[in-house]
């Protein structure tokens, strides 16, 4: 078969297959174009999942009607500088896209219908079908551009179906133009879908604020905010405390240089940031914002230019790890939204329904005795279930700044701490906090160079595992010392412990060098040393904290909770769960039916 050049038209539907994906990808061209040409507004209407209408209208600069008519030409663009055009350096453009470059491929795959309005001139319209040019004549608008694009893939019936519901269709629309418009705060967008409007934001300089708006309104009290810069390279944007997360990574926003991607290398980065701080199958809540020089990336390796490569890609995964820490690390001691009060009445009955015996009451043991003999004189009283106390709790309420957990005032369950606070009631997870308390000593003394501590065995202890976890173990001998945890090949199938980090107390040997072996199985060459040790350093947090079920003095649930404010993160586990929840004195109230 001899080669011949394809037609016209069915190179524009390949090109168009490169660009136009589905509708999403179409409206993601137009909404791009749109804020490239200056607009302050754009609006968009979608009908039937974007599969029967996409409508962008924009206040830009418009276009004169050469312009429209170049514009619907391929390869015409208004985004490249005639240096950079001269030069071939494609990968200098600071533009979204390239002006043009997606009109004609979506316009060989669906009706268009282009019209636009220059200031102090006529509006004038455009229209190809298909590939085939339908008409042009003057247009009745406002200053800007508007972009119908109907009946997409109507005429190439191959790739309609492939498309999916127009449910699934309209979520991916709406999914880019959330991310375009959390990119531009300055942009005031709205989105309609057959006839409902489904997002509309004004324009605003907060970020946060705009981000918080377009993913969940609660965010703005479970956030911090990112501020860090390393070389050239500057990180800003919005991070979920821990403790407010998802189930799956769909709100998980990146982008840089104002352009939205999807990048396994950031998205790697999100969790690697987060270890030790979520549970294997929760993800964090996050927008990142990157701005990085223009030489040091190219945003020109996708056609559709959601995907970037940047030329030192450890420098920027190690700067996102390190500017998500240090804006965690200030988030302190704050934990999830205080609990629904229905919630909390339900955990309330269920925690008094399994309360354990009684070891000591929390108005002493005489006032028990006392308390016991005037209760059974009373015909019909039945005693409620008690308190698990180790001795009474009486002080002052704290200052509201100086110790905002306030005063242990009883245990329940022998797992929860109860204190009271200037503002409410605070309950603490003894275990988790406790946990989230050791791990972070642990990363201190790392830190500092020195190592933990380690506390000799009176008798060494023989762990028997097999050879693969063996050899895992021996080869990260150095960094398990460093951690406490001295161990040395004993035969071919155990481990003989000399040591163990002194911070975990009378732990158990077998369990934690089994656990330690575990994750070094999971983890091991996949992260940096940094990040084994950490997951390794959580390993062991969980065997030397406090378990629940052990009964604490006064003294140590009020230790415990000074040692939580000060610390960065004990907010939440290291499985990610809060370690405290408060309820403020209005909602006890409604608990009550006060309010």
């Amino acid at each position: 078969m001899s080669i011949r050049r394809l037609p016209e038209q069915v190179v524009n539907r390949i090109a168009a297959g490169e660009v136009v994906e589905r509708p999403a990808s179409a409206l993601k061209e137009l909404v791009e174009n749109a804020i490239d040409a200056g607009a302050t507004r754009i609006a968009v209407t979608l009908s039937a999942g974007g599969t029967d209408l996409i409508e962008v209208v924009d206040d830009g600069i418009g276009m004169t009607p050469d312009d429209m008519a170049l514009a619907l030409e391929r390869h015409a663009t208004s985004k490249l500088p005639d240096k950079l055009l001269n030069d071939g350096a494609i990968e200098g453009v600071e533009t979204l896209g390239f002006r043009g470059e997606a009109l004609p491929s979506i316009a060989s795959v669906a009706r268009l219908t282009l019209e636009s309005r220059v200031r102090g001139a006529d509006g004038w319209r455009r229209v190809v079908d298909n590939g085939v040019f339908a008409g042009q004549g003057p247009a009745a608008l406002p200053p800007g551009t508007r972009v119908r694009v109907e009946r997409l893939f109507a005429t190439v019936p191959a790739r309609r179906k492939f498309l999916r519901t127009a449910r699934s269709e309209y979520a991916a629309c709406l999914d880019v133009v959330r991310r375009l418009a959390m990119a531009r705060p300055d942009i005031a967008f709205e989105l309609s879908h057959d006839g409902r409007v489904a997002l509309r934001v004004q324009a605003d300089t907060d970020r946060p604020g705009r981000v918080a708006a377009l993913t969940d309104r609660t965010l703005v009290d479970n956030s911090v905010a990112i501020d860090f810069a390393r070389e050239g390279i500057v990180l800003g944007g919005v991070a979920g405390l821990p403790t407010f997360n998802r189930g799956v990574a769909d709100h998980q926003y990146l982008f840089v240089n104002g352009r939205p991607v999807k990048d396994r290398l950031l998205v790697g980065a999100v969790r690697g940031a987060y270890a030790e701080m979520l549970a294997r199958d929760r993800h964090a809540v996050v927008a990142l914002f990157l701005e990085v020089p223009g030489d040091q990336v190219d945003v020109n390796v996708h056609p559709a230019k959601t995907e970037v490569r940047f030329r030192d890609p450890a420098l920027v995964r190690g700067l996102i790890v390190s500017g998500l820490r240090h804006a965690l690390d200030g988030a302190g001691h704050r934990s999830a939204p205080r609990p629904d009060p229905a919630a909390m009445a339900a955990w309330t009955r269920e925690v008094t329904a399994s309360a354990p015996p009684m070891q000591a009451d929390i108005w002493g043991q005489g006032a028990v005795a006392q308390r016991s003999a005037l209760n059974d004189r009373r015909p019909g009283f039945v005693t409620p279930p008690p308190l698990a106390r180790a001795e009474v709790a009486e002080a002052p309420l704290p200052e509201r700044i100086a110790h905002p957990l306030g005063v242990a005032r009883g245990q329940v369950a022998r797992t929860y701490i109860v204190a009271e606070a200037a503002d409410g009631l605070v309950i603490v997870d003894q275990h988790a906090a406790h946990e989230r308390l050791v791990l972070e000593r642990m990363r201190r003394a790392l830190a500092a160079g020195a190592g933990v501590a380690r506390q000799a065995l009176l008798l060494p202890e023989v762990v028997e595992l097999d050879e693969a976890a063996c050899d895992r173990l021996e080869a990260r001998g150095t960094e398990l010392a460093e951690l406490g945890l001295e161990l040395e090949r004993f035969g071919t199938r155990a481990v003989l412990v000399r040591a163990a980090p002194a911070l975990l107390g009378q732990s158990d040997v077998i369990g934690l060098v089994t656990d330690v072996a575990d994750e070094l199985a999971a983890y091991d060459e996949a992260l940096s040393l940094r990040e084994r040790l950490d997951h390794v350093a959580a390993t062991m947090a969980c065997h030397g904290s406090v378990r629940a079920g052990r009964v604490l003095s006064v003294a140590e649930m009020n230790a415990l909770l000074r040692e939580m404010e000060v610390t960065p993160h004990s907010g939440q586990c290291n499985h990610g769960r809060p370690t405290w929840i408060k309820l403020a004195h209005g909602d006890i109230e409604k608990l009550f039916g006060r309010k």
